[in-house]
């Protein structure tokens, strides 16, 4: 949730705090906040103070005395929510070429996991790359590129079998082998003629 986006008392809170800050150099303590607020209980402004904690717009240290600190807010960019990437047997999905104009969703993420590139989001189904950090219902970014370098993760179209894996690619002689990070699965091995690179992976969104 972002600043424009917040109205009532958690909007009022998070705005006084910031007037207080502007007119006095210093943050206001939980009374403070309730008196110029008109606020009866200091409960209230507890809770709304956690909320505002635990969704980033401030930082506190409750053992100390005015703690309150206004928390630098990370700058969000939309990218195109495309579907589902298998992590495990190839499923079909949507191809590169369509991902500015087949979105199925916009999500909008840290603009530092793009990095300025054109990236599109695909949510990952199956656990075969958990040893990379990347479990079941995370949503990784993809880079929509036609190649990528050895132990890269990429987004692998399989053309014989009309589906995409995610699995870190790697050539070996006359053939490719698509790797997942579970020791419990085996490699996918296939031909250059019988892969089309669809992107690869730039950022990972987890799951909470």
């Amino acid at each position: 949730m972002r600043n424009r986006e917040m109205g009532g008392t958690r909007g009022r809170v998070l705005s006084f705090i910031q007037r207080f800050v502007d007119e006095h150099g210093y943050t206001p303590t939980v009374r403070e906040i309730a008196k110029g607020l008109g606020i009866s209980s200091t409960s209230v402004v507890q809770y709304h103070l956690n909320v505002l904690e635990r969704e980033g717009f401030i930082r506190r240290d409750r053992e100390v005395f005015r703690s309150i600190q206004l928390a630098r807010r990370k700058r969000l960019v939309p990218v195109p929510f495309l579907g589902n990437i298998a992590a495990g047997e190839p499923l079909p999905v949507l191809g590169s070429e369509t991902w500015d104009s087949g979105a199925l969703d916009i999500l909008e993420v840290p603009e530092e996991l793009v990095s300025g590139r054109q990236v599109y989001a695909l949510r990952v189904k199956g656990r075969s790359m958990v040893d990379a950090l990347i479990d079941d219902g995370d949503i990784v970014l993809m880079e929509p590129v036609s190649t990528a370098d050895d132990g890269q993760m990429v987004a692998a179209r399989l053309k014989n079998e009309q589906g995409v894996t995610l699995k870190k690619l790697y050539r070996e002689g006359k053939r490719i082998r698509l790797q997942p990070a579970n020791a419990s699965l085996p490699p996918i091995y296939t031909t250059p003629e019988n892969l089309h690179v669809q992107g690869r992976v730039v950022g990972v969104i987890r799951k909470l």
